[in-house]
């Protein structure tokens, strides 16, 4: 079960992912050959920032295939960490982008550069905000579905994207309103934003490194299937982490002290079937039985 929502989830990251490839691809070429021929300092880098889109794309197929692969002797646990790290060189790659931005907007005001408006820039700005908003919603929606940390962190890469292109337009009006700086202060602006992004998103991926548990919504979950449960008298010691999109939890639970061992493993195997079931990621479970007596009762 665990390993066919892996595949299921595999699939739905590789078809967004060749969607969003597609849109960086047409979206990098309009907005620098516009920028260009406009002198366009924000365009220029907005369209550079739709290329370093194409690349964490790419980065974000890799780590999903190699994290999908199964557990072998050297990895027990899976291959998951792979994708975690996926996510973090798309972070840093949001970071790099977002200080050479605000590197060159800085230099091209100390030199006095000003941009001339052009509707050709308004026009390319807009077509990329409906774009990549539209991308970043789909990328978005299986990121949460999937559980992956780096197809959302490549979410955030598409809507950091729009909102460079919100400021290329927002550049473009102060412009035609007599601010001779707009296009450089804008693509600034950008830069902000796109690091901010960038150390979210590495802070998400440190806190599962050090073996943070899974979200709350997701325990309180986990808590009620296990007290639905009616043969599990007790239970105590419940801890989670991730790995990669997989949960692995573990829980000890006190049950009838009468009861044989095959009658305990089967109250086991079924609890282990409901958090299957139930829960919408992979799940790794290691349930530890115990009798329901007065000295194990926590």
């Amino acid at each position: 079960m665990a390993n066919e929502k892996q595949q299921i989830a595999r699939k739905q990251i590789k078809s967004v992912t060749y969607l969003g490839i597609a849109v960086n691809i047409v979206l990098s070429a309009v907005k620098i050959v516009v920028g260009l021929s406009a002198a366009s300092l924000a365009l220029v880098a907005d369209g550079i920032h739709s290329v370093s889109d194409t690349a964490t794309d790419a980065v974000v197929l890799v780590g999903s295939y190699l994290g999908a692969k199964e557990p072998d002797q050297q990895h027990p646990y899976g291959h998951g960490r792979i994708e975690t790290f996926s996510a973090a060189s798309i972070a840093a790659v949001l970071i790099a982008v977002g200080a050479g931005m605000i590197y060159y907007a800085t230099i091209a005001i100390a030199e006095h550069k000003v941009t001339t408006p052009r509707v050709a820039i308004l026009i390319a700005g807009v077509f990329s905000i409906v774009a990549k908003e539209w991308v970043y919603r789909i990328t978005r929606r299986i990121a949460m579905q999937s559980h992956s940390a780096a197809l959302y962190a490549n979410a955030w890469h598409h809507r950091s994207d729009a909102l460079s292109s919100v400021a290329v337009v927002i550049g473009f009006i102060s412009l035609e309103l007599g601010f001779e700086h707009g296009d450089q202060v804008a693509a600034i602006a950008v830069g902000l934003m796109i690091i901010w992004v960038g150390v979210k998103v590495i802070g998400d991926c440190l806190r599962e490194l050090t073996e943070s548990a899974v979200d709350q919504e997701t325990i309180d979950h986990i808590k009620q299937i296990i007290n639905a449960n009616e043969q599990i008298r007790r239970w105590h010691q419940l801890r989670t982490r991730t790995v990669g999109r997989e949960v692995f939890l573990d829980l000890h639970i006190l049950v009838e002290p009468e009861l044989n061992v095959t009658q305990a493993h089967e109250i086991s195997e079924r609890l282990e079937r409901a958090l299957d079931e139930q829960i919408s990621r992979p799940v790794n479970i290691t349930i530890h039985i115990e009798p329901d007596i007065p000295e194990l009762r926590k």
